[in-house]
Protein backbone atom coordinates (compact mmCIF):
# COMPACT_ATOMS: atom_id res chain seq x y z
CA UNK A 1 0.00 0.00 0.00
CA UNK A 2 1.53 2.93 -0.83
CA UNK A 3 2.10 6.12 1.83
CA UNK A 4 -0.38 9.15 2.08
CA UNK A 5 1.94 11.93 0.16
CA UNK A 6 2.40 15.12 2.62
CA UNK A 7 1.80 18.82 2.25
CA UNK A 8 4.43 20.62 4.37
CA UNK A 9 1.88 23.95 5.27
CA UNK A 10 4.62 26.04 6.05
CA UNK A 11 6.18 26.02 2.21
CA UNK A 12 4.77 29.53 0.54
CA UNK A 13 1.51 29.67 -1.16
CA UNK A 14 3.85 29.23 -4.55
CA UNK A 15 5.92 26.45 -3.40
CA UNK A 16 2.03 24.38 -1.72
CA UNK A 17 0.46 25.02 -5.05
CA UNK A 18 3.72 22.99 -6.56
CA UNK A 19 3.32 20.58 -4.56
CA UNK A 20 -0.31 20.07 -4.84
CA UNK A 21 -0.23 20.63 -8.54
CA UNK A 22 2.30 16.95 -8.64
CA UNK A 23 0.05 14.96 -6.48
CA UNK A 24 -1.96 13.92 -9.89
CA UNK A 25 -5.44 13.88 -9.33
CA UNK A 26 -7.71 14.07 -12.60
CA UNK A 27 -11.20 13.30 -12.10
CA UNK A 28 -11.94 9.89 -9.77
CA UNK A 29 -7.91 9.86 -8.87
CA UNK A 30 -8.58 12.37 -5.53
CA UNK A 31 -7.89 10.46 -2.74
CA UNK A 32 -4.15 10.95 -2.51
CA UNK A 33 -4.76 14.44 -2.86
CA UNK A 34 -7.69 14.60 -0.12
CA UNK A 35 -5.67 12.17 2.02
CA UNK A 36 -2.48 14.28 2.21
CA UNK A 37 -5.47 17.48 2.44
CA UNK A 38 -6.80 16.05 5.60
CA UNK A 39 -4.03 14.90 7.28
CA UNK A 40 -2.51 17.88 7.19
CA UNK A 41 -5.14 19.88 8.54
CA UNK A 42 -5.80 17.24 10.94
CA UNK A 43 -2.88 18.72 13.33
CA UNK A 44 -4.60 21.91 13.44
CA UNK A 45 -6.85 22.53 17.00
CA UNK A 46 -8.90 25.20 15.32
CA UNK A 47 -10.82 23.21 12.94
CA UNK A 48 -13.08 20.79 12.82
CA UNK A 49 -12.47 18.09 9.74
CA UNK A 50 -15.54 16.36 8.45
CA UNK A 51 -14.79 13.71 5.59
CA UNK A 52 -16.85 12.60 3.24
CA UNK A 53 -15.74 10.07 0.12
CA UNK A 54 -12.93 12.16 -1.20
CA UNK A 55 -14.37 15.58 -0.09
CA UNK A 56 -12.67 17.80 2.58
CA UNK A 57 -14.63 20.07 4.65
CA UNK A 58 -12.56 22.19 7.98
CA UNK A 59 -14.98 24.61 9.79
CA UNK A 60 -13.85 26.90 12.81
CA UNK A 61 -16.64 27.20 15.30
CA UNK A 62 -15.91 30.71 16.99
CA UNK A 63 -19.01 32.34 16.96
CA UNK A 64 -18.88 35.11 14.99
CA UNK A 65 -21.97 36.44 13.78
CA UNK A 66 -21.33 35.78 10.04
CA UNK A 67 -19.67 32.71 8.36
CA UNK A 68 -18.23 32.57 4.61
CA UNK A 69 -17.67 29.24 2.25
CA UNK A 70 -14.61 28.72 0.52
CA UNK A 71 -14.56 26.23 -1.69
CA UNK A 72 -12.66 24.44 -4.26
CA UNK A 73 -12.27 21.42 -6.28
CA UNK A 74 -9.01 18.84 -6.16
CA UNK A 75 -9.56 16.84 -9.51
CA UNK A 76 -8.39 18.12 -12.73
CA UNK A 77 -9.26 16.84 -16.19
CA UNK A 78 -6.89 14.67 -17.64
CA UNK A 79 -2.85 15.30 -17.53
CA UNK A 80 -0.65 15.61 -21.21
CA UNK A 81 2.95 15.56 -20.42
CA UNK A 82 2.53 18.58 -18.06
CA UNK A 83 3.24 17.21 -14.87
CA UNK A 84 5.66 17.55 -12.49
CA UNK A 85 5.53 21.20 -12.30
CA UNK A 86 7.97 23.27 -13.84
CA UNK A 87 8.79 27.57 -13.41
CA UNK A 88 10.10 30.31 -16.05
CA UNK A 89 10.70 33.50 -16.07
CA UNK A 90 9.39 35.66 -18.68
CA UNK A 91 9.90 39.50 -19.15
CA UNK A 92 10.61 39.63 -15.14
CA UNK A 93 7.57 37.42 -14.51
CA UNK A 94 7.61 34.10 -12.68
CA UNK A 95 5.13 31.37 -14.00
CA UNK A 96 4.73 28.02 -12.63
CA UNK A 97 3.49 25.69 -15.32
CA UNK A 98 1.64 22.51 -15.18
CA UNK A 99 -1.97 21.03 -14.74
CA UNK A 100 -4.22 22.18 -12.41
CA UNK A 101 -2.14 25.10 -12.07
CA UNK A 102 -4.68 27.20 -13.37
CA UNK A 103 -7.78 25.08 -12.56
CA UNK A 104 -7.97 25.03 -9.97
CA UNK A 105 -4.86 24.02 -7.18
CA UNK A 106 -3.42 27.63 -6.73
CA UNK A 107 -7.10 28.32 -5.46
CA UNK A 108 -6.87 25.42 -3.37
CA UNK A 109 -2.98 25.89 -1.85
CA UNK A 110 -4.06 29.37 -0.74
CA UNK A 111 -7.27 28.16 1.02
CA UNK A 112 -5.45 25.20 2.37
CA UNK A 113 -2.27 27.39 3.64
CA UNK A 114 -4.92 30.26 4.73
CA UNK A 115 -7.03 27.18 6.41
CA UNK A 116 -4.02 26.33 8.89
CA UNK A 117 -2.50 29.49 9.82
CA UNK A 118 -6.16 31.62 10.54
CA UNK A 119 -6.89 30.89 13.69
CA UNK A 120 -8.96 33.71 15.03
CA UNK A 121 -10.18 35.08 11.60
CA UNK A 122 -13.30 37.98 11.40
CA UNK A 123 -15.68 35.85 10.50
CA UNK A 124 -16.51 32.06 11.20
CA UNK A 125 -15.26 29.90 7.82
CA UNK A 126 -16.33 26.53 6.54
CA UNK A 127 -12.78 25.69 3.95
CA UNK A 128 -14.64 22.53 1.29
CA UNK A 129 -11.94 20.80 -0.98
CA UNK A 130 -13.99 18.37 -3.22
CA UNK A 131 -14.08 15.74 -5.62
CA UNK A 132 -15.32 14.90 -9.27
CA UNK A 133 -16.09 18.69 -10.73
CA UNK A 134 -14.67 18.22 -14.09
CA UNK A 135 -16.82 15.33 -14.77
CA UNK A 136 -20.92 15.14 -14.98
CA UNK A 137 -22.72 16.55 -12.76
CA UNK A 138 -24.12 13.83 -10.85
CA UNK A 139 -20.99 12.79 -9.74
CA UNK A 140 -20.14 16.49 -7.81
CA UNK A 141 -18.58 16.12 -4.42
CA UNK A 142 -20.01 19.61 -3.61
CA UNK A 143 -23.31 18.88 -4.68
CA UNK A 144 -23.00 15.51 -3.12
CA UNK A 145 -22.37 17.04 0.56
CA UNK A 146 -25.44 19.52 -0.27
CA UNK A 147 -27.42 16.22 -0.01
CA UNK A 148 -25.57 14.18 3.02
CA UNK A 149 -24.78 17.12 4.92
CA UNK A 150 -26.31 19.92 3.94
CA UNK A 151 -25.72 21.66 7.28
CA UNK A 152 -21.73 22.11 6.08
CA UNK A 153 -23.48 24.39 3.13
CA UNK A 154 -24.93 26.66 5.41
CA UNK A 155 -22.86 30.60 5.15
CA UNK A 156 -23.84 33.82 4.61
CA UNK A 157 -21.30 34.08 1.91
CA UNK A 158 -19.14 32.08 -0.64
CA UNK A 159 -16.29 32.41 -2.60
CA UNK A 160 -15.02 29.70 -4.85
CA UNK A 161 -11.71 29.37 -6.14
CA UNK A 162 -11.78 29.28 -9.55
CA UNK A 163 -9.75 31.11 -11.86
CA UNK A 164 -10.29 35.16 -12.10
CA UNK A 165 -6.80 36.17 -12.67
CA UNK A 166 -7.06 37.00 -8.87
CA UNK A 167 -10.33 39.42 -8.82
CA UNK A 168 -14.12 38.98 -8.27
CA UNK A 169 -15.71 37.55 -11.47
CA UNK A 170 -19.71 37.38 -9.99
CA UNK A 171 -21.98 34.21 -11.11
CA UNK A 172 -22.14 32.82 -14.29
CA UNK A 173 -23.84 32.20 -17.04
CA UNK A 174 -26.65 29.05 -17.54
CA UNK A 175 -25.85 26.24 -19.80
CA UNK A 176 -28.94 24.32 -21.69
CA UNK A 177 -27.54 21.40 -24.39
CA UNK A 178 -30.11 20.24 -26.53
CA UNK A 179 -30.65 17.91 -29.48
CA UNK A 180 -32.32 18.92 -32.86
CA UNK A 181 -33.76 16.25 -34.38
CA UNK A 182 -34.86 15.44 -37.84
CA UNK A 183 -36.67 12.49 -39.38
CA UNK A 184 -36.95 11.17 -42.74
CA UNK A 185 -37.27 8.04 -45.03
CA UNK A 186 -34.38 5.93 -46.16
CA UNK A 187 -33.85 5.28 -49.38
CA UNK A 188 -30.83 4.22 -52.25
CA UNK A 189 -29.11 6.91 -52.82
CA UNK A 190 -29.45 6.23 -56.55
CA UNK A 191 -33.04 6.89 -56.06
CA UNK A 192 -33.06 9.94 -53.81
CA UNK A 193 -36.39 10.88 -54.99
CA UNK A 194 -37.78 7.86 -52.84
CA UNK A 195 -36.82 9.16 -49.36
CA UNK A 196 -37.18 12.23 -47.46
CA UNK A 197 -33.27 13.18 -46.56
CA UNK A 198 -33.23 14.30 -42.65
CA UNK A 199 -29.89 15.62 -43.03
CA UNK A 200 -31.27 17.70 -45.42
CA UNK A 201 -33.92 19.23 -42.73
CA UNK A 202 -31.31 20.72 -40.44
CA UNK A 203 -30.36 22.89 -42.91
CA UNK A 204 -32.51 25.52 -41.52
CA UNK A 205 -31.86 25.01 -38.04
CA UNK A 206 -28.24 25.38 -39.53
CA UNK A 207 -29.32 28.72 -41.17
CA UNK A 208 -31.29 30.27 -38.12
CA UNK A 209 -27.65 29.24 -35.69
CA UNK A 210 -25.51 31.36 -38.70
CA UNK A 211 -28.11 34.59 -38.49
CA UNK A 212 -28.81 34.37 -34.83
CA UNK A 213 -27.19 37.50 -32.90
CA UNK A 214 -26.26 36.50 -28.84
CA UNK A 215 -27.05 38.78 -26.39
CA UNK A 216 -25.37 40.88 -24.24
CA UNK A 217 -27.76 41.05 -20.57
CA UNK A 218 -27.10 43.12 -17.96
CA UNK A 219 -27.56 41.61 -14.25
CA UNK A 220 -26.88 43.40 -11.04
CA UNK A 221 -24.65 45.50 -13.15
CA UNK A 222 -22.22 43.24 -14.60
CA UNK A 223 -22.73 42.26 -18.57
CA UNK A 224 -22.94 38.59 -19.55
CA UNK A 225 -22.36 37.61 -23.13
CA UNK A 226 -24.93 34.92 -24.40
CA UNK A 227 -24.26 32.18 -26.88
CA UNK A 228 -26.05 29.67 -28.79
CA UNK A 229 -23.76 27.32 -30.81
CA UNK A 230 -23.62 24.08 -33.11
CA UNK A 231 -21.37 21.66 -30.93
CA UNK A 232 -21.86 18.35 -32.69
CA UNK A 233 -23.86 16.91 -35.96
CA UNK A 234 -24.97 13.03 -36.64
CA UNK A 235 -26.82 11.24 -39.17
CA UNK A 236 -26.11 8.83 -41.97
CA UNK A 237 -26.75 5.09 -42.34
CA UNK A 238 -23.68 4.21 -45.06
CA UNK A 239 -22.83 6.03 -48.78
CA UNK A 240 -25.44 4.88 -50.24
CA UNK A 241 -28.10 5.29 -48.49
CA UNK A 242 -30.72 8.45 -47.66
CA UNK A 243 -30.66 8.75 -43.84
CA UNK A 244 -33.63 8.72 -42.40
CA UNK A 245 -32.22 10.48 -38.74
CA UNK A 246 -29.99 13.26 -37.98
CA UNK A 247 -29.43 15.45 -34.99
CA UNK A 248 -27.74 18.85 -34.36
CA UNK A 249 -26.57 19.37 -31.10
CA UNK A 250 -26.72 22.74 -29.50
CA UNK A 251 -25.40 24.58 -26.49
CA UNK A 252 -26.99 27.50 -25.01
CA UNK A 253 -24.92 29.83 -22.71
CA UNK A 254 -27.87 31.86 -20.87
CA UNK A 255 -27.72 35.22 -18.82
CA UNK A 256 -28.09 34.31 -15.32
CA UNK A 257 -31.47 36.59 -15.77
CA UNK A 258 -32.98 33.91 -17.02
CA UNK A 259 -34.09 30.09 -15.70
CA UNK A 260 -33.49 26.89 -17.70
CA UNK A 261 -37.15 26.96 -18.34
CA UNK A 262 -37.02 30.14 -19.64
CA UNK A 263 -33.63 29.12 -21.59
CA UNK A 264 -35.56 26.35 -23.26
CA UNK A 265 -38.48 28.38 -23.93
CA UNK A 266 -36.06 30.72 -26.01
CA UNK A 267 -34.27 27.71 -27.96
CA UNK A 268 -37.51 26.29 -28.95
CA UNK A 269 -38.59 29.39 -30.62
CA UNK A 270 -35.34 29.77 -32.30
CA UNK A 271 -35.75 26.05 -33.49
CA UNK A 272 -40.07 26.43 -33.84
CA UNK A 273 -41.03 23.57 -35.81
CA UNK A 274 -38.31 21.05 -35.13
CA UNK A 275 -37.63 18.42 -32.05
CA UNK A 276 -35.73 19.40 -29.50
CA UNK A 277 -34.67 17.05 -26.44
CA UNK A 278 -32.56 18.34 -23.82
CA UNK A 279 -29.64 16.83 -22.63
CA UNK A 280 -28.19 18.63 -20.10
CA UNK A 281 -28.64 21.81 -18.05
CA UNK A 282 -27.52 23.91 -15.46
CA UNK A 283 -28.65 26.83 -13.82
CA UNK A 284 -26.57 30.00 -14.08
CA UNK A 285 -26.22 32.71 -10.64
CA UNK A 286 -26.59 36.25 -10.33
CA UNK A 287 -24.03 38.18 -9.46
CA UNK A 288 -24.16 37.56 -5.44
CA UNK A 289 -22.96 41.24 -4.75
CA UNK A 290 -25.88 42.77 -3.61
CA UNK A 291 -25.31 41.64 -0.34
CA UNK A 292 -23.04 43.38 2.18
CA UNK A 293 -20.73 40.97 3.00
CA UNK A 294 -19.80 40.68 -0.86
CA UNK A 295 -19.46 44.41 -1.21
CA UNK A 296 -17.11 44.10 1.69
CA UNK A 297 -14.41 41.80 -0.33
CA UNK A 298 -15.11 43.63 -3.29
CA UNK A 299 -13.89 46.52 -1.91
CA UNK A 300 -10.92 44.59 -0.16
CA UNK A 301 -9.96 43.01 -3.21
CA UNK A 302 -9.67 46.66 -4.79
CA UNK A 303 -11.02 45.84 -8.13
CA UNK A 304 -13.90 46.10 -10.08
CA UNK A 305 -15.56 43.00 -10.52
CA UNK A 306 -16.46 41.32 -13.78
CA UNK A 307 -19.02 38.37 -14.93
CA UNK A 308 -18.41 35.10 -15.36
CA UNK A 309 -19.09 33.64 -18.44
CA UNK A 310 -18.73 29.51 -18.12
CA UNK A 311 -20.81 27.86 -15.54
CA UNK A 312 -19.22 27.30 -11.72
CA UNK A 313 -19.93 25.77 -8.97
CA UNK A 314 -21.24 29.18 -7.28
CA UNK A 315 -24.57 28.15 -9.36
CA UNK A 316 -24.88 25.52 -6.58
CA UNK A 317 -24.46 28.16 -3.60
CA UNK A 318 -26.87 30.69 -5.13
CA UNK A 319 -29.33 27.91 -5.73
CA UNK A 320 -29.12 27.75 -1.55
CA UNK A 321 -29.63 31.31 -1.53
CA UNK A 322 -26.25 32.09 -0.79
CA UNK A 323 -24.91 34.71 -2.81
CA UNK A 324 -21.14 33.76 -3.65
CA UNK A 325 -18.17 34.85 -6.39
CA UNK A 326 -15.12 33.06 -8.38
CA UNK A 327 -12.29 34.13 -7.04
CA UNK A 328 -8.83 32.45 -7.59
CA UNK A 329 -5.58 32.95 -9.43
CA UNK A 330 -4.91 32.09 -12.86
CA UNK A 331 -6.20 33.09 -16.28
CA UNK A 332 -9.35 31.21 -17.10
CA UNK A 333 -8.50 30.77 -20.89
CA UNK A 334 -5.43 28.65 -20.17
CA UNK A 335 -7.74 26.10 -18.20
CA UNK A 336 -7.31 22.23 -19.64
CA UNK A 337 -4.69 23.59 -21.79
CA UNK A 338 -1.60 21.63 -22.60
CA UNK A 339 0.53 24.99 -21.77
CA UNK A 340 -1.58 25.59 -18.34
CA UNK A 341 0.16 27.75 -16.31
CA UNK A 342 -0.62 30.87 -13.54
CA UNK A 343 1.61 33.82 -12.32
CA UNK A 344 3.34 32.64 -9.29
CA UNK A 345 2.59 36.90 -8.45
CA UNK A 346 -1.61 35.88 -9.10
CA UNK A 347 -1.24 33.15 -6.14
CA UNK A 348 0.36 35.44 -3.51
CA UNK A 349 -2.32 38.45 -4.66
CA UNK A 350 -4.79 36.36 -4.13
CA UNK A 351 -3.66 34.41 -1.16
CA UNK A 352 -3.03 38.44 0.56
CA UNK A 353 -6.68 39.90 -0.51
CA UNK A 354 -7.80 36.90 0.97
CA UNK A 355 -5.76 36.99 4.37
CA UNK A 356 -6.62 40.69 4.68
CA UNK A 357 -10.25 40.86 4.28
CA UNK A 358 -10.72 37.51 6.42
CA UNK A 359 -8.69 38.95 9.05
CA UNK A 360 -9.46 42.86 8.54
CA UNK A 361 -6.48 43.45 8.80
Amino acid sequence: MSSTPTLDLFRSSVELTADICNIESVSGNEHALANAIEAALSEYAHLDIFRNEDAVVARTNLGRSQRVIIAGHIDTVPVNNNLPVRYSEEEGAQWLWGRGTVDMKAGVAVAVKLAAELTEPAYDITWIWYDHEEVESSLNGLGRLAVVAPELLAGDFAILGEPSNSTVEGGCNGTLRVEVRTHGVRAHSARAWMGENAIHKLSSALSALEAYEPATVTVDGLDYREGLSAVGISGGVAGNVIPDAAVLTVNYRFAPDKSVDQALAHVQDVFAGFEIVVTDSAEGARPGLTAVIAQDFVAAVGEEPKPKYGWTDVSRFSALGIPAVNFGPGDPSLAHTDDERVLTSQIESCELALRNWLTQA
